[in-house]
């Protein structure tokens, strides 16, 4: 079988004596033990809510089923962004790709302010927390746990769209690790920036205020957004040859396996967290 590795593996990437992409198969082995994990933090939460100590607070009086619903179908369409990105690439298409990782990071940055927006809320408004009850310690490890996936698969996109921009010249190499730099600097400034504005504008509807309002307490925020956004597009004008294509197929396909694997984990989540609750 493995003389036909080079013809299973279209990708240009190593492969075992089953043929499958060594990267793959590192991949799935990961995802593999995560599940484990993910399991036992589940299973934990589920054991708790069939068997609740006295003072467990009402979930259902806590959860607001409206805004985990739309976070929800947010990552769903995330995964969609995903494969296209990934379908893109093995077609040599690396405009495309970066169109659709830069669609996959906006949606999965709206998930991560929709559970920040989440965790506040119980915090502030609903008392709960992560030490005053056995919900809340179950509860927050899970999610949290997930959150850190999600946040580090939108890490990992936010590198392999700055990767695509690295020019077929050698000579170009040192200028180019230099403005990476700087282009992953710009980045975290401005998901920093969008998220905190996100946020203050949430609240701003929420008190009344409206835009205005949001403006008037949050001018730097939104300028530093605003400012971000345009070097981001100012850096992505991509000149010349680059040094990605279908050859680092194998690498985003790795890490849509990933993505998948946190959107499916979510899946699992809501349902067993939340919808649960409801029945």
């Amino acid at each position: 079988m493995s003389s036909h590795a080079g013809t299973i593996d279209h990708h240009h990437d190593h492969t075992t004596s089953t043929g499958i992409p060594n990267k793959k198969l590192f991949m799935w082995a990961f995802l593999a033990s995560d599940c484990m994990f993910f399991g036992a933090l589940i299973s934990s939460h589920l054991i708790y809510r069939l068997h609740p100590p006295p003072g467990s607070p009402d979930a259902s009086k806590i959860f607001s089923i409206e805004l985990t619903s739309f976070s929800t179908f947010i990552l769903l369409m995330s995964s969609l962004l995903m494969a296209l990105a990934v379908n893109s690439l093995q077609k040599g298409q690396v405009k495309s790709t970066r169109r659709n990782l830069l669609g996959t990071i906006f949606f999965g940055l709206i998930f991560l302010a929709c559970q920040v927006y989440e965790f506040s809320h119980f915090v502030h408004e609903q008392g709960l927390t992560l030490s005053n009850s056995v919900f809340g310690s179950t509860f927050y490890t899970l999610t949290g746990t997930h959150g850190c996936h999600v946040a580090i698969g939108v890490l990992w996109l936010v590198l392999m769209y700055i990767r695509s921009f690295k020019p077929a010249d050698a000579d170009e190499g040192r200028a180019w690790l230099l403005k990476s730099f700087l282009h992953l600097i710009v980045f975290g400034v401005t998901v920093v920036a969008a998220m905190a504005s996100m946020l203050g504008l949430v609240h701003a509807y929420q008190t009344g205020d409206g835009f205005g309002g949001f403006l008037h307490h949050h001018p730097l925020t939104f300028a530093v957004t605003l400012a971000g956004l345009t070097a981001l597009w100012f850096l992505g004008r991509s000149k010349g040859q680059v040094d990605f294509g279908e050859a680092n197929a194998i690498d985003v396909e790795s890490m849509g396996l990933y993505w998948h694997f946190v959107d499916i984990v979510w899946i699992v989540i809501f349902t067993a967290v939340y919808l649960l609750e409801y029945l």
